[in-house]
């Protein structure tokens, strides 16, 4: 499925860089010092060495093709949480496309690093961004080059300082207090998580949870980078600082807002097919190893 209403994923990349773009000739050294500041609080550098699936480093200023891990991670205090979306975007300016893939937060796998076959979200909850990054190279087969990690808990700040986000929701709900109905519908950062989380009312499940998932981050990107929330600037890079962590550094956005505009010209969503099943009864998604290997080599292609 392709749509250039999509590209707002890209953005996840450099999403302060619309910021700059929009708003620093309005502000001036008030709106790039609160930029600046939020960069630096969102920075975390990772403690691990070069990709093994990958002989070279990449060079943004030459349009290498790419690859980001977004973590959606429900964080709690004392409690580092769960991984509970998970999505691999890969970034080719050559072929002028980028390609998301969904990976289910249940799928079984190695998890590399800990010694174990279980969920692939466990990574997270196990060892941390570093972990993840290297659990989902071994099951894609393919370097991970950059990873952003969204505080889904928190995210109700970035919600609300951006004014709240309109979806289009394709299925009537209710999830604990809270009524949703089918179509176009605004919410605030309370009601954006809870309409995020429901799973077990969707006849998708997890996919249908997943679908949410994407549609909030998307809403919020899109609001972001309106002009008229520049006015909350301030709160807006406070808690964008506050609930995302990224090992981009501010040259490497700079590059990617530079040098792969043209990336978003096709975008394209993919999916892991499989089945659910039980183990030791605990419920797993079954990926079968012709499917992993048809969505490895796809992945692969698209990064050349």
């Amino acid at each position: 499925m392709r749509s250039v209403k999509n590209k707002t994923w890209l953005h996840a990349t450099g999403i302060i860089i619309l910021f700059i773009l929009i708003g620093t000739s309005i502000y001036g050294y008030s709106f790039y010092k609160s930029l600046t500041k939020s960069i630096e609080t969102m920075h975390q550098p990772i403690d691990r060495e070069k990709s093994v699936k990958r002989q070279e480093e990449i060079t943004l200023t030459k349009k290498d093709p790419f690859s980001v891990l977004v973590l959606g991670v429900d964080e709690r205090e004392g409690d580092r949480g769960r991984s509970d979306t998970i999505i691999v975007l890969t970034v080719n300016p050559n072929l002028n496309s980028v390609k998301i893939l969904s990976i289910p937060r249940d799928t079984r796998t190695e998890i590399i690093g800990h010694s174990t076959v279980d969920k692939i979200n466990h990574a997270y909850a196990f060892g941390g961004v570093e972990m993840s990054i290297a659990t989902v190279e071994s099951f894609l087969d393919i370097p991970i080059d950059y990873f952003i990690q969204i505080n889904m808990e928190g995210f109700t700040e970035i919600i609300n300082s951006v004014g709240g986000v309109t979806v289009n929701n394709d299925l009537e709900f209710t999830n604990v207090d809270q009524h949703f109905p089918k179509g176009e519908i605004t919410l605030n950062g309370e009601q954006a998580l809870s309409f995020s989380r429901m799973r077990y009312e969707d006849p998708r499940g997890d996919f249908g949870r997943q679908l949410r998932q994407r549609q909030i981050i998307q809403a919020v990107l899109k609001k972001g980078a309106s002009i008229s929330s520049l006015a909350n600037y301030k709160e807006i890079f406070q808690a964008l600082g506050n609930n995302i962590k990224t090992n981009l550094k501010f040259e490497e956005m700079i590059d990617i807002q530079k040098n792969y505009r043209t990336a978003v010209k096709t975008v394209e969503q993919s999916s892991i097919n499989g089945s659910g099943t039980k183990i030791d009864s605990i419920y797993y998604f079954i990926v079968p190893d012709e499917e992993k290997e048809r969505v490895q080599a796809e992945m692969k292609e698209h990064l050349k």
